[in-house]
């Protein structure tokens, strides 16, 4: 049932624009889990580690003037980071790991949105990540107005970019979903958080009566 490289284990990812809700419904997704009696942890990216949670600090600082490419590359090294201290493990264990993004948004964020060139994005994600891969990734898709209206004013370094920019990432998430339908699933993220859960919860359901 593990995805490749994850040895046992389910790994399910988060996914979307800034504001489309993906936190909350991982934060849902694991109480779920949890009431089932799964033996369940959760991450977010880039962070939940010493060393992730500072490239975190200086990546979301709106303070910071970073190249795409460094940007890029942060990105990809704090990834490396929590792959090998906490997912790996994690999932050879046999836990349900949840994480609020992955490799997908720097495929989205960096690779569609910023311009960089694709290949080499993901030519990075193999060196960060290895052969670890999500079994399920969920990407909630919602208007870039709403998103706006859910972020607010107080906005850090990437949710302060332009709205074209977010209007590429949107596209590339759902590039991203149409390339690889059999584990990128898309969900409107627009609906109330309890809708949306009803949409996740058939996709956590559908995977964990194949394990």
């Amino acid at each position: 049932m593990a995805a490749s490289g994850n040895k046992s284990g389910l790994f399910v990812t988060f996914e979307g624009i800034d504001g489309c809700g993906k936190t909350t419904q991982l934060n849902m997704s694991y109480r779920y889990l949890r009431s089932l009696g799964y033996d369940v942890v959760r991450f977010r990216e880039p962070g939940s580690t010493p060393t992730a949670e500072k490239i975190r600090r200086l990546l979301l600082d709106r303070n910071s003037q970073l190249a795409d490419v460094t940007e890029l590359l942060l990105y990809e090294a704090a990834r490396a980071e929590i792959t090998r201290t906490e997912i790996l493990p994690n999932l050879r264990a046999g836990r349900i790991v949840l994480c609020d993004r992955f490799y997908d948004s720097t495929t989205a964020y960096q690779g569609y949105g910023r311009g960089i060139d694709l290949q080499s994005v993901k030519r990075l994600h193999k060196l960060a990540v290895g052969d670890c891969r999500p079994n399920l990734t969920l990407v909630f898709d919602i208007p870039l107005d709403l998103a706006g209206e859910r972020l607010g004013r107080k906005r850090d370094r990437l949710e302060s970019q332009p709205s074209a920019f977010h209007r590429r990432v949107r596209n590339g998430f759902l590039r991203i979903a149409e390339s690889e339908p059999g584990r990128v699933k898309v969900i409107d993220g627009s609906q109330s958080p309890e809708r949306v859960f009803t949409e996740v919860r058939k996709f956590l359901d559908r995977k964990l009566r194949r394990l």
